[in-house]
């Protein structure tokens, strides 16, 4: 019995992923005493951003919200921005170990308290 190409069962697996989005902070975790290697790698400069000693990581749904996370990062203490995307809803701060924790504090007391979204808790190593 031969098949035609039209009426062969396809081989190929489809996958399809849809995104939906909650009101989350999915991740908030400090990095104290990173290596340099990761401010290299995560294009941070080393030379001035090593010598600060920590590294603050947050993800969030929707994206757009990292924008607000930055501005709240900055003016709740001497942090600086090492990276903000308002596509994937990454951000990072530098700073000291106290300036970082004290910038994601206020971002998570911000976003969960005033804008409503669920929280998680604050990790480290």
């Amino acid at each position: 019995m031969a098949f035609s190409d039209n009426t062969l069962p396809e081989t190929k697996q489809r996958i399809v992923q849809e995104l939906v989005p909650g009101k989350q902070i999915s991740l908030a975790h400090i990095i104290a005493n990173p290596d340099k290697i990761m401010y290299t790698k995560l294009g941070l400069d080393p030379s001035i951003d090593y010598a600060k000693s920590a590294i603050g990581i947050m993800t969030v749904s929707p994206a757009e919200t990292a924008i607000i996370m930055g501005d709240l990062a900055i003016k709740s203490s001497g942090v600086d921005i090492g990276f903000v995307d308002r596509f994937s809803g990454s951000l990072i701060v530098t700073g000291t170990v106290s300036e970082v924790e004290a910038s994601t504090r206020a971002i998570l007391d911000y976003v969960g308290g005033t804008l409503g979204f669920a929280v998680c808790p604050i990790t480290r190593t």
